[in-house]
């Protein structure tokens, strides 16, 4: 059986597709069982995220495997082949190793995408899908993702604009999860931006938007709410973070709104980061006391001060995981060879018992200890080296040479 990844991510496949795609946590064990029944398919683990739907399995057909994921969506199978990716073996093992240590994710280094690999690990063992090799493999996965998130600052690198926002946050307020994100627009750098705080579990997250739909479209993929621009004056003073990124030409969020919305706050501090161009928030916000307004400018700063170290982090992460794709990768050919192990030591343990019993015999009848021990240990080394010793003198002419430091190489012998 051969080792596979394939599906479809946020790399190879838009967002429409993926939403297609992607498979509901409550019916992905009964979804496990579906394709080991339905395919020929000895092990899988599927991992479904909103950037990715991607299975891991051990078959010979990974045609058989698309197939049955279009089948299971009732999806054309031609409408997804074009955004499909299919990795064998060694590509394979590298890819889980890049997803889970944060290199293959939409923000660099994010931790989130970790804790939904070990889910979708135990997910397939419940599911009685999770074999040998991808029990093997999801374990290596793990220890890989530590050691490149202990040893290198993949994690701690500000590598994007919502990176930066998330870092600037909590300068104000140490930590996200007690506070309350309210993201104005819906476009592509609100979903990094609301990704970003996502991950850090914040108390409440809102995403306001001119079109309601997009918005409760885009707040269900993070378990938030959803409301319109309208709603702005009345609730502005409810949340901690405000991050705006719109296409509007003029700013719709005005001093005196924010104004207003601190005295509801009773002047509890406000961090506003401004990612628009023309900008969302009034630059004069920016002289209330407690207020906190960044703009792209402020962002773009930070981004700078990271960019080397980022550089440095992903060249240490790739070396360390291209060390352990090797490891993990001589463990699966090692574990090729543990039939002929087995039978090599069962031949041998046959030899012994074998010429064992026949010393018995001999001390029964009285014979000399001494001559039956000698006897003894000649029969093991003669049967033992009957194989090795044939296979060297049938060896002809080129094949005498590699024969014999074949069998040099096997029984680590001196070349003297």
């Amino acid at each position: 059986m051969q080792l596979f990844a394939l599906g479809l991510n946020h790399h190879s496949a838009p967002v429409t597709l993926r939403e297609q795609v992607a498979f509901q946590p409550d019916g992905l064990s009964e979804a496990l069982s579906r394709l080991v029944r339905e395919r020929p398919v000895r092990e899988a683990a599927i991992l479904s995220t909103c950037n990715r739907t991607e299975l891991y399995c051990a078959t010979e057909t990974p045609e058989a495997v698309a197939d049955w994921l279009a089948d299971f969506h009732r999806v054309a199978l031609s409408q997804i082949s074009p955004h499909l990716f299919t990795l064998q073996h060694d590509a394979a093992v590298r890819h889980m190793f890049r997803v889970a240590s944060g290199l293959d994710s939409m923000v660099l280094g994010e931790p989130q995408i970790l804790g939904q690999m070990k889910q979708a690990a135990r997910l397939a063992e419940e599911a009685g899908t999770l074999g040998t090799l991808l029990h093997k493999l999801f374990q290596r996965t793990f220890s890989v993702a530590k050691e490149v998130r202990s040893t290198t600052a993949i994690g701690a690198n500000i590598v994007s604009m919502a990176a930066a926002a998330v870092r600037l946050s909590e300068r104000i307020f140490s930590t996200i999860e007690e506070q309350r994100v309210l993201f104005v627009g819906a476009g592509e750098m609100v979903e990094l931006c609301a990704a970003h705080f996502a991950g850090c579990r914040p108390r409440q997250l809102t995403i306001a938007n001119r079109t309601p739909a997009r918005a409760e479209a885009l707040a269900a993929r993070f378990a938030g709410d959803a409301l319109t621009l309208d709603a702005l004056p009345d609730v502005l003073g409810r949340y901690d973070v405000v991050v705006s990124c719109t296409a509007s030409p003029l700013p719709i969020i005005g001093l005196g709104m924010v104004e207003r919305a601190l005295k509801q706050r009773r002047h509890r501090p406000m961090v506003m980061v401004d990612l628009a161009v023309p900008r969302d928030i009034e630059a004069e916000i920016a002289k209330l006391d407690d207020v906190f307004l960044y703009t792209v400018d402020d962002l773009a700063q930070v981004v700078e001060a990271g960019v080397e170290s980022r550089q440095q982090a992903v060249v240490q992460a790739e070396a360390i995981i291209t060390d352990q794709v090797s490891h993990f990768l001589h463990w699966v050919e090692a574990r090729d060879a543990v039939p002929a192990i087995r039978a090599l030591r069962s031949r041998a343990d046959a030899v012994r018992q074998a010429e064992l019993e026949r010393a018995m015999a001999r001390l029964a009848r009285g014979e000399d200890p001494q001559a039956v021990l000698e006897a003894l240990s000649q029969g093991i080394t003669n049967k033992l080296m009957h194989g090795p010793t044939q296979f060297l003198n049938r060896a002809d002419g080129e094949q005498v040479g590699e024969a014999a430091e074949f069998v040099r190489r096997l029984f680590n012998l001196d070349r003297s």
